[in-house]
């Protein structure tokens, strides 16, 4: 229960942080908000379809940390990837889903849900709900150098993004 509270009031937090605007729609009677994302320098992240974006916040090279916000498209699932790095996360817009490989609804985490999510070998997709999810992720590889596995549809590698792969991109955002 403790865990539940403090998470409603990191959510609130956060909330008035960054400006979360509240909304109600005819079409979709449960209440929605909508983080105001215009200041914030979107990278689209590669040429992969559906699109998706990532802002990196600050690589923390000497305890080897990456704080990303990732924009995931609203109804869409983005490339097949594996997580081969512990994460956590909290959604702060939308809801965060992830898909198994064969496109099975794994999990929704709705806005306001933080997750610790050790790295593993099961590949999947993500993306968001009615809306783009805006999910804050830390990464933290340890002493790894791997980070991320892209894989094609049929599960065959085809890319890696790595620890040195975010603090370049991170360099070249500034």
């Amino acid at each position: 229960m403790k865990n539940i509270a403090a998470a409603g009031l990191m959510a609130a937090a956060i909330g008035q942080a960054f400006n979360l605007k509240h909304s109600t729609s005819r079409r979709h009677p449960m209440h929605i908000r909508s983080f105001d994302d215009s200041a914030i320098r979107w990278n689209r992240f590669g040429e992969f379809l559906p699109a998706f974006h990532y802002s990196i916040l600050h690589v923390d090279e000497k305890r080897r940390v990456v704080d990303v916000l990732f924009k995931l498209p609203a109804h869409g699932r983005i490339v097949l990837h594996v997580h081969h790095a512990l994460n956590h996360t909290f959604v702060v817009q939308g809801e965060h889903r992830l898909y198994e490989a064969d496109g099975a609804l794994r999990e929704i985490r709705p806005a306001g849900s933080y997750t610790v999510s050790p790295g593993s070998a099961e590949p999947h997709r993500e993306g968001g709900g009615e809306q783009d999810a805006i999910v804050f992720f830390s990464i933290r590889p340890g002493d790894a150098e791997l980070i991320y596995e892209l894989l094609d549809d049929a599960g065959a590698p085809v890319g890696a993004i790595t620890f040195e792969t975010l603090a370049e991109l991170y360099r070249a955002q500034r």
